[in-house]
């Protein structure tokens, strides 16, 4: 599961403490609210199934492959599906592929999703073998299903941009300032990407159409 509510409570506290800037910006906006997945195949299968499509897009798709395939949250269907049938369930070719190659890693005891490696680089690096999976999308796992607390997706268009807000920058600071200015925010950098959706998306629906 992910971090829990007293978790980032307690974490954006300690950054608050070590950076004023956060105290300023959750004054402004408030704690987020925890972003828990459940742990496991389905969670990363849901992420493939989700690729550049709108939330929508993706539960009907989800449902679609629910007909075709029965529980598509059972590794073993889904490895055995034809590619004609994951197309007809409305996914792509690229994404029959990367659905395919997960569960035939997970049911191949390849990727054993319940004893990842305990230092988030390796489970990084053992999740992005799978076709399909990015560094980003390892990341959003390892954050939001196993509540990793340093996990620190620095590649995120949003957390670049409010990180830049929040730390006053006059333009977005790229991927590796980015890296560079949370290095003193470990181990705490999880909650800091947390929060940085949040008011990313608090300004959002404040903004004028």
């Amino acid at each position: 599961m992910g971090l829990t509510t007293d978790q980032l409570r307690e974490a954006l506290d300690i950054l608050s403490q070590r950076e004023p800037a956060f105290a300023a910006a959750i004054a402004q906006v408030g704690y987020p609210e925890p972003r828990i997945r459940a742990r496991g195949y389905e969670t990363l299968l849901r992420t493939i199934v989700g690729q550049q499509v709108s939330v929508a897009s993706a539960n009907a798709m989800w449902r679609k492959l629910e007909a075709a395939v029965g529980d598509p949250s059972q590794p073993a269907r889904l490895a055995e599906a034809s590619d004609e049938l994951l197309r007809g369930a409305g996914l792509s070719r690229q994404k029959s592929s990367y659905a395919k190659s997960l569960a035939e890693e997970v049911t191949s005891g390849r990727l054993d999703l319940a004893n990842l490696p305990l230092d988030d680089e390796a489970a990084i690096e053992m999740l992005v073998r799978v076709k399909g999976i990015g560094r980003w999308s390892a990341e959003i796992y390892l954050l939001f299903a196993e509540g990793r607390l340093d996990i620190w997706p620095a590649g995120d268009l949003a957390v670049q941009i409010q990180v830049g807000r929040i730390l006053g920058h006059d333009a977005r600071p790229s991927e590796k300032l980015v890296r560079t200015l949370a290095e003193a925010w470990r181990p705490h950098r999880g909650a800091a990407a947390i929060f940085a959706w949040h008011q990313y998306n608090d300004e959002a629906k404040g903004a004028p159409l």
